[in-house]
């Protein structure tokens, strides 16, 4: 039982908590809006978000939206924290001129997001699997095909190690770790940047207000897909194929690539960008803003020191003499 207050007395425990509470945040608030973006990229002629939003709400009912989010929440936590705390190493590390009292430079967020992208992909790759064959199970086509009826993440796992075996579980890896490494360079420097714009000198003294969190937040969000988009459907429908539907359709990242273009075109590339940007301002908004609020209340036992708190402390100061 003393474990958790040594834990959370120190830094990587508060990193811990806060990467959790921030990726919670995330994915709570955005989990229907990645739902829709998943449906519009894997099926033809899926239709707006709003058209697909209101078939699903209509056929398959509102908790549909949330199918499979018992997996990314419940290692968000985990994920979050090796995330941040991987991060706040690789970018000192990639640039060890700078001093430990300066943040790091913007060469290192780049490289050190690049860094931290590759490596969450062997954690985040086999989540966002059992997510997506969830978010992709319908219940009227289960229905008419004999399908077997997946009723969480557990079930999903079972049934991909029985067929694929643990290789299975990490199809589609090559693809996410060719997303997530640019798109989390450009994630880490867009925000660092943008706080930076929004609030000069926050990057120091780590004292930016609640809309300086949340907007950089949502823009590095928006940046980080924009980038990466193309490389995320073809993600989607490669990790979407099961051994049922042999013979697979696509055969590799580059055979995806040909045939979906082939047959869609072009435009298919970018299908749910709408969806995905608005989920992304949304939830990476939420995410920074409860990672930053949580990290200084840990960090301040408590409370949380804002523009006007340190104005009113400089005020007393001034007043009494000091």
């Amino acid at each position: 039982m003393d474990f958790w207050p040594e834990f959370l007395a120190s830094s990587w425990g508060k990193e811990f908590v806060a990467g959790g509470f921030g990726g919670i945040a995330g994915v709570v608030s955005g989990y229907p809006l990645d739902t829709l973006r998943i449906r519009q990229q894997q099926h033809l002629n899926s239709g707006s978000a709003f058209s697909i939003l209101r078939n699903v709400v209509s056929t398959e009912g509102p908790g549909s939206l949330y199918r499979g989010m018992a997996a990314p929440l419940a290692s968000v936590t985990f994920q979050n924290a090796m995330v941040f705390q991987i991060y706040a190493v690789l970018s000192r590390a990639f640039d060890s001129s700078v001093s430990a009292k300066d943040p790091p430079s913007y060469k290192g967020v780049v490289l050190g997001g690049v860094g931290t992208g590759a490596l969450q992909s062997l954690m985040l790759g086999p989540v966002e699997l059992v997510k997506i064959r969830l978010q992709l199970q319908s219940t009227s086509k289960v229905k008419t095909h004999q399908l077997q009826l997946h009723k969480g993440p557990i079930s999903v796992v079972k049934s991909i190690m029985k067929t694929e075996g643990l290789r299975g579980m990490y199809r589609g890896l090559t693809i996410t770790v060719l997303r997530d490494a640019p798109a989390h360079g450009v994630y880490f420097g867009t925000y660092e940047y943008m706080r930076e714009q929004l609030h000069p000198g926050c990057r120091k003294s780590g004292q930016e207000n609640l809309q300086t969190m949340l907007i950089s937040g949502g823009l590095a969000g928006v940046a980080s897909w924009i980038c990466c988009y193309p490389l995320d459907v073809m993600k989607t429908r490669l990790q979407a194929q099961t051994p049922s539907s042999s013979p697979l359709k696509y055969n590799g990242i580059v055979d995806c690539f040909r045939k979906s273009v082939k047959q869609e075109g072009f435009n298919v590339l970018w299908r749910g960008l709408g969806t995905a940007v608005s989920r992304a301002f949304v939830v990476n908004g939420a995410i920074f803003a409860a990672y930053e609020i949580a990290l200084r209340c840990l960090f301040n036992n408590g409370s949380i020191e804002t523009d006007n708190t340190i104005f009113e402390k400089q005020e007393d100061k001034l007043s009494n003499g000091i």
